[in-house]
């Protein structure tokens, strides 16, 4: 094995939005974009590596931003992001977090601009 040859860090892209995809309510097609959100988040993390919280949330606040535009979306297809759904994306970005070594992220900071 290639010693310099390190894994990916970050979540299991599998772990993100599950009950979103568990419920009909929530088109698949729009969960698909907001684990997309996740998965750009994480790899953004992963690039320009935060040194601490407050550069974290920058980043994880850009991304509650595009859930924000993604918000009306949901409500053109006849769902919104609402309690389960509000559940399921902070649980994903306290998870894109931890995978990321930010164990004491605050799960509220990480999603505060959410219009959610």
């Amino acid at each position: 094995m290639n010693s310099d040859i390190t894994a990916p860090t970050g979540p299991d892209p599998d772990s993100l939005l599950v009950g979103m995809y568990r419920d009909p309510y929530f088109p698949d097609h729009l969960v698909d974009r907001g684990k997309a959100i996740l998965l750009r988040l994480s790899a953004r993390i992963e690039a320009e590596r935060p040194a601490d919280l407050d550069a974290l949330y920058v980043l994880t606040h850009a991304a509650t931003e595009e859930f924000n535009d993604l918000e009306e979306e949901f409500g053109a297809a006849g769902s919104e992001i609402e309690t389960v759904a509000r559940d399921e994306i902070g649980e994903s970005f306290r998870r894109v977090a931890t995978a990321h070594g930010f164990h004491d992220a605050d799960p509220e900071e990480l999603i505060a601009p959410r219009e959610w």
